[in-house]
């Protein structure tokens, strides 16, 4: 049984740092909305994300581009893919099983739009719902004043360290990965097999095999799943 929205709502009052909100409160929000992938972004770190995922990002962050998007930037609320375009304008633009259904919400700090909140569930889940969206509205309120007072200027040096040693390490991962490494671990994101990864990118199975052994290696994760939750963590902070 899932957590309470009054419950949660608690949490988010009881964080310390941003950390704490990324490493805690939104496991029990991916929980609370049965979401396969949930994270909070903001706007200001997209210039510090690798170059080598600008491709990826310029389409995921382009209003023009991405309707889901566009309704959060020019309205400030909660929204699921079904408000703003069809189901099947949906799969034309984002085809990724993954993301069959997406949700977010605003993060806003001194009446500006500085980020938001982003959930995903997969092909076969039931989609976003009206009290969703609601209850959504509530935590982002909540997650707002929350960050409005961890990011002042009256948050300890102890605190800015933690949440910058972390957005450090993320991003110093990343880096570490080559090019052809990149597309691999996005492939795996995407569902594929590695016969599949090796017949896109016309190389042998084991090669693939190899690669991921390597990005393994360089992550410090044992399996696809550690792998792909970690690059999308920096994706996801930097959309």
């Amino acid at each position: 049984m899932r957590d309470s929205l009054q419950s949660l709502l608690a949490a988010i009052a009881q964080a310390q740092n941003l950390p704490e909100v990324h490493q805690r409160v939104m496991v029990t929000v991916s929980e609370y909305f049965a979401a396969r992938r949930c994270r909070l972004f903001f706007f200001d770190e997209l210039s510090s994300v690798d170059p080598k995922w600008q491709g990826i990002l310029k389409f995921a962050t382009s209003v023009e581009y991405n309707p889901v998007l566009r309704y959060l930037v020019e309205h400030h609320a909660p929204v699921h893919e079904a408000l703003v375009v069809s189901p099947k304008a949906w799969r034309a633009i984002c085809p990724r099983a993954d993301h069959w259904h997406v949700m977010t919400g605003p993060i806003v700090c001194n009446s500006q739009l500085v980020g938001g909140i982003g959930l995903t569930r997969e092909r076969g889940n039931l989609a976003f719902t009206t009290q969703d969206l609601t209850d959504l509205g509530a935590i982002c309120l909540h997650l707002s004043t929350r960050i409005a007072t961890m990011r002042s200027p009256n948050v300890s040096l102890r605190d800015r360290h933690l949440e910058i040693d972390r957005s450090k390490s993320s991003a110093d991962n990343s880096l570490r990965l080559t090019p052809r490494e990149i597309q691999i671990a996005d492939l795996v994101a995407q569902g594929l097999k590695n016969a599949e990864i090796g017949a896109q990118l016309w190389i042998t199975e084991n090669s693939v095999k190899q690669a991921l052994k390597r990005i393994f290696r360089k992550l410090n994760v044992s399996s696809r799943a550690q792998m792909v939750a970690q690059l999308q963590n920096v994706l996801f902070r930097a959309f």
